[in-house]
Parts: structure tokens; C-alpha cells; sequence
């Protein structure tokens, strides 16, 4: 396969010639502790000193303690070695005495590790370099500093090694965003949880290139079972798959699961297996199976022969697939959140992974926003409603703001060419489509008015305001409209009309009655793909009543395209029915990766007061989504939920497939 390689001895051992001692075979160099050519250590018990210093061993003794076990490597340009053994092709550096690989020496000589050793060798002798590295510049050299002038060279180097390490430890670079009290590692684990494939989410990072990581897919990881000072790494196993996360296990712990870890897999610190030898980074086995093996390299060759790994080149996807085209101060057409019916100009604040938080342009204090995804049906390019006839609202601000700048068209997600030239949409036909302002609801509706380009503007039946300002917009290849009687022959609760009396509803009569036809069947997208989709799968996903806000979700309905998604920790009436294509939906550790805050469960205790009373859950949850809706739309929904609860009837069509007009009926007065 393209993105998994096979792994066998001369894979390994190849590459490190150059980079690593190789293991002796010679049994009078058994008890010699050195790493082997796959990066690693032998042993760790002592560090061998063959190189000789300019002070006596026993002035060393009598005023430097024995080196500690857990100093067992130098640095060097950034690269790490082990301490010089005798063997062939490791070097000193005449100017500060870093040893090292003699192949990664600067010049032909080899005499030096680096270009400014070079340059400054000719005015400073190794024993001031040394000192000065332990000192600060002007000051007479420390207690310290004169005690290190009596140690070996070797002790030295170590001491220097570690301060370079406390250096490095104080320089790490920041964490993505973990969301306090939550792990999605131990919520799957607790309830033994199954996550959606990212490869079900092609707008999301690796969607398109995710290829064959599955579980056994080995990786070279950071080993937090060490006590050097310096990071060191190991070949672990995936033995679980969560979205991005991967349950991990070192290699040599077999069954034992007691130091599993998760992690992202996308994550900076996860390497395909070669990473190491090729980086100059040393395989360290964990503290806990250090006696399991004598010889870690014929173990390694054994578990690794015919194995997978991540591709060479997987980092660089993941960045890749990381870069998003929109830019801060693009400006845009996007939905009017108080009025639903027209567009406002708003500009791109910032980009979080791939989701844009706009900014109106009228607004002063840059508090009146909008959260979206860049592949949105909600946002445009400037010119798109004037192009289409769609109402738009226009800005007082009568030319553009200095650093601001229309983004091209080419960027916005293209809809399908449909033609309208035959038999088409015409105002007043009926149809069934997901009330924008109740995502949890499948309503009765209406075209008000066709406009170009195979746009509609659609009303709920019986709660549209006068004036039509809370119409909204849906292209004819939507997945969020459907025919008339798609919800009968799916088993989903149809929304009725607010204050229809004729109940249960049907269509047949409400058609004679409003004297309508319904929206021909052969109109609509009746395309399945191939999603991936199970009931029971994780994810994280927006909740679009709130759309900054990204939740830890389950999919609890398939019906061919359509997901029924349900927000963990909350009731039912707050599920939402969202497209399987739609990119408001992610996998399991997106927001981990891309810096974005996730939204825990709810607590227990709001769990607790939600079963309480069903008016102030309805209550609570519609001031969380102030500002987002029209409130006389809102009013007139909670009036008609507040009058009638809903439930669903399970159906044999909760499963995903690959039909095509099959599960639509066609209703005719």
C-alpha cells in the first residue's frame, strides 16, 4: 500500500550505520553498556569512559560523586549520542569536546562538531570553551564551575547535557487545548465507546488521506516510562482507534495493559517507525521491561518484520491538510442570524481549523459574530445575493475598511449545476425540510419564492412572520429538503403546521384543503454516498443553534444521508438532524488538534434538573441561543413543543445506504 511500508531488519539497520554504534559481537565487550544500531541501549546500569581527562582520576574522585545512571547521553547540533566507547567512527570536537558520530563532524578533517567550533578554535583553547559554557560571561568562574575543571571529560559533557535538557523542558512549546475534567480516551474506555472514522469527515484534516491506519499500526512515540533527562522514544502499538486518537501500548508489554496511553495521532510527537534512526533520536525500551530482554534489537526485528507504520511523509499531510485558504479581514456574504431571510457582509476574524469566525461589518465592538465552517451553504462571496435576487442588508459603512479585502469566489464550497429550464420549482408547491431555527424538527413547508441558480427561499407552514423575514434559503440539491411523504415511509415524527387541527396529519387532506401540490419527487437529491456512518459512533459536533459552540455528540438515527445527532449528557429535544457531508461534524479529537475548546457532557447535576421541569429546560436552553434566532419564531416554536411532545418510531430504514428514489413516496391529492 502507499501509505504503509513493510518493516524488516534492513529497513532498521541500514539507515543507522552512520548514526548509531552497532552492537558488538565480540564476547569481551558483552558487559560494555552502548546503544545498538537501532538507536537504543543495551543496558543502563553504568556508562562506559574511554576517553581520557586532563585531570587525575583520583583528584576526580575525592571531589566529584560518581556519574548517576540516568546520564547517559549527550547532545550535539541537536542530535543525540551515546558516550564514546572505543569503537570506530565516533569523534571529539577539539574546540568545545562534544563527542559524537564522526560522520556528523563539520569539515573534511572531521575535527570539529560544528562551523562556529571551527572559527572560534583558533582563539580559544578547549579548557576555556568548556568553562565558559559553565559560567556567566565577565564573572569569575563558580564553585561549580572549578569543581567541573577536576572531573573526566565524560562528566563534564553529562552535566552540560542536562542543563541543555532543563533548558529544553523550560522551552516547550504550548499544549493543544485540553478541556478540563474531560478525556475522550477515558469516556470511551468507561463505556467502551466506538468512534466514527475520520475518513467519514472529508472536509476535516487527513479526511482524504487518512489510508490504512488501523489497530497494529506500529509508531515511534516519546517513552514516559524513562527517567533520563532527556526525551527518548518507543515503538508502540495501536491497539485502539478513536477518530485522531489512538490507544497506545509499548512494544514488549504483550497483554499488559497497565501503561496503555492515548494520544492524537496527528500529534507532533507521534513518528512513523525509522523516524528515530533517520533523526538521530535514540529507542529507549520502558524502565518497567528493561529485564524482559537481553537483546532488544533481535526483539525489535522479530516484532517489526512484515508490520505496518505510518507513511514517511504523514506529518507533512498533516500539515497540509492544516492550511486553510480563507485569511483574517477576507470579507464575506453570510446569513443575517436575526433575520434569516437576507445577508450581511461580515469579515473573517480568525480561522480555527477551517471555522471562520466572522465579524458583521457594522458591528463597532466586534462582539456581534457568526461561527461557521469555510465550506458552509451559509456564507458567500461578496455579489452573491445581488447574482441570485436573494434580499441582502446593506452596510451603513459605505466603503471598505483599510486592510479589508473581498475573498475570491473560487474559495466558497460550489453547489451542483441543476436545470431549471424544464419542469421545476414553482412558489406555493409543498414539501418537508429541517426548520433551521428547530434542527430537532421536520416540518411542513412551502416554497415562497424561486431564485436563481436553483436557490429557494422555503417557509414553515404556520409560523412564518408576515413580513417573511424568517424565510431561509435552500439550494434544490439541499439535503435538508425532501419530498412530500419522507418522513411517513422513514417512520420520523413529521412536524405539523402550529394550530393545524386535523390530527394525525395527512398530507393528502392538507393538500385538498390548501388547495397546493407537492414538490415532484424527481426534483430533489436523491444521492447516498458511501458515508460511514454507524448508530452508536462518537464524534464532536456543532451545535448549530450556538454554532460556536463544538460538543461531544453520538449518532442515535441513520436514515440513508440524514444523521440523527444527539448531544451527549442532554435530552432529545436538543438532537439536531444533520447531513453525513455536513462540516459541522468531526471526528473524535479534532478539537484537541486544531486548538478549538470542547464542550464536555453535561453534568450530572444538569442532567438531574433538565428531568425536572421540561418548561425550564426549554427555557434555559433557548436563552443559550439568544441572538441566533428570531425571537417571535422562537416564541411560536416553544408554544407549539410546550403543547405536544414528539417522539420517534423506530424504523427498519435506521441503516446506511446506497439507494437512490427507492425510500421516497409521492403523494398526489
Amino acid at each position: 500500500m502507499e501509505n504503509t511500508k513493510e518493516l524488516a531488519f534492513h529497513i532498521f539497520c541500514k539507515p543507522l550505520l552512520h548514526s548509531f554504534i552497532s552492537q558488538t559481537e565480540r564476547s569481551s565487550q558483552v558487559e560494555r553498556k552502548h546503544r545498538d544500531s537501532f538507536g537504543m541501549f543495551d543496558g543502563y546500569d553504568s556508562c562506559s569512559e574511554d576517553t581520557s581527562s586532563s585531570s587525575s582520576s583520583d583528584e576526580s574522585e575525592e571531589e566529584v560523586a560518581p556519574l548517576p545512571s540516568s546520564l547517559p547521553i549527550i547532545k550535539n547540533n541537536g542530535q543525540v549520542y551515546t558516550y564514546p566507547d572505543g569503537k570506530s567512527g565516533m569523534a571529539t570536537c577539539e574546540m568545545c569536546g562534544m563527542v559524537g558520530v564522526r560522520d556528523a563532524f563539520y569539515s573534511k578533517t572531521k575535527r570539529f562538531c560544528s562551523v562556529s567550533c571551527s572559527r572560534s578554535y583558533s582563539s580559544n583553547s578547549k579548557k576555556a570553551s568548556i568553562l565558559a559554557r559553565l559560567q556567566v560571561a565577565g564573572k569569575p568562574p563558580t564553585k561549580k564551575a572549578k569543581v567541573l575543571q577536576k572531573q573526566p571529560l565524560v562528566a563534564k559533557l553529562a552535566a552540560y547535557a542536562q542543563y541543555q535538557a532543563t533548558l529544553q523542558n523550560q522551552a516547550k512549546t504550548k499544549a493543544a487545548v485540553p478541556v478540563e475534567g474531560f478525556s475522550w480516551g477515558n469516556y470511551i474506555n468507561s463505556n467502551s465507546f466506538t468512534a466514527a472514522p475520520v475518513t467519514c469527515f472529508k472536509h476535516a484534516p487527513m479526511g482524504t488521506c487518512w489510508g490504512d491506519i488501523a489497530e497494529g499500526v506500529r509508531v515511534e512515540v516519546p517513552n514516559t516510562d524513562c527517567s533520563l533527562p532527556t526525551k527518548v522514544f518507543w515503538i508502540a502499538g495501536i491497539v485502539k482507534l478513536a477518530g485522531y486518537n489512538a490507544l497506545l501500548r509499548y512494544e514488549g508489554f504483550e497483554n499488559d495493559s497497565s501503561l496503555d496511553f492515548w494520544c492524537n495521532i496527528c500529534g507532533s510527537d507521534i513518528h512513523p517507525v525509522g523516524w528515530c534512526a533517520t533523526s538521530g533520536k535514540p529507542l529507549v525500551p520502558p524502565r518497567s521491561i528493561q529485564h524482559k530482554y537481553t537483546n532488544w534489537k533481535a526483539f525489535l526485528v522479530k516484532r517489526l518484520t512484515g508490520a505496518k507504520t505510518l507513511p514517511p511523509d504523514f506529518s507533512q499531510k498533516v500539515s497540509e491538510s492544516m492550511q486553510y485558504p480563507f485569511k483574517t479581514s477576507m470579507r464575506v456574504e453570510v446569513v443575517d442570524k436575526t433575520h434569516l431571510c437576507r445577508t450581511r457582509v461580515a469579515v473573517v476574524d480568525s480561522v480555527v481549523g477551517g471555522r471562520l469566525r466572522l465579524v458583521y461589518e457594522e458591528s463597532e465592538d466586534k462582539t456581534d459574530d457568526f461561527w461557521c465552517h469555510m465550506y458552509s451553504p451559509l456564507i458567500h462571496h461578496i455579489g452573491w445575493s445581488r447574482s441570485i435576487g436573494h434580499r441582502f442588508k446593506r452596510s451603513d459603512i459605505t466603503k471598505k475598511q483599510d486592510g479589508h479585502f473581498d475573498a475570491p469566489p473560487h474559495l466558497f464550497m460550489k453547489v451542483k449545476e441543476v436545470d431549471a429550464a424544464g419542469e421545476w420549482f414553482k412558489e406555493g408547491m409543498k414539501l418537508e425540510a429541517i426548520d433551521p431555527l428547530n434542527l430537532s424538527a421536520i416540518c411542513v413547508a412551502t416554497i415562497r419564492k424561486v431564485l436563481a441558480d436553483g436557490y429557494l427561499m422555503i417557509g414553515i407552514d404556520g409560523s412564518e412572520a408576515a413580513d417573511g423575514s424568517d424565510w431561509f434559503c435552500y439550494h434544490a440539491t439541499s439535503p435538508s429538503i425532501f419530498p412530500v411523504g419522507f418522513c411517513e415511509i422513514n417512520m420520523i415524527e413529521l412536524t405539523p403546521p402550529r394550530g393545524y387541527a386535523k390530527l394525525p396529519f395527512k398530507w393528502f387532506d392538507y393538500l385538498r384543503e390548501t388547495d397546493s401540490i407537492a414538490a415532484p419527487v424527481k426534483l430533489f437529491n436523491k444521492e447516498v454516498p458511501n458515508h460511514g456512518f454507524h448508530v452508536g459512533m462518537k464524534l464532536e459536533a456543532v451545535d448549530l443553534m450556538e454554532p460556536r459552540l463544538v460538543c461531544v455528540a453520538t449518532v442515535t438515527r441513520i436514515i440513508h444521508r440524514l444523521l440523527r445527532i444527539h448531544f451527549d449528557g442532554w435530552e432529545d429535544e436538543y438532537d439536531q438532524w444533520v447531513d453525513c457531508e455536513s462540516p459541522d461534524l468531526y471526528p473524535v479529537g479534532w478539537c484537541q488538534l486544531t486548538g478549538y475548546q470542547l464542550q464536555p457532557p453535561a453534568p450530572q447535576s444538569s442532567r438531574d434538573s433538565q428531568s425536572s421541569s421540561s418548561k425550564q429546560k426549554k427555557k434555559a436552553k433557548s436563552q443559550q441561543y439568544k441572538g441566533h434566532k428570531k425571537m417571535t419564531s422562537l416564541q411560536l416554536k416553544e408554544e407549539l413543543l410546550d403543547g405536544e411532545e414528539y417522539s420517534f418510531l423506530q424504523g427498519t430504514s435506521d441503516q446506511e445506504s446506497n439507494g437512490s428514489a427507492s425510500y421516497y413516496i409521492k403523494q398526489e391529492p
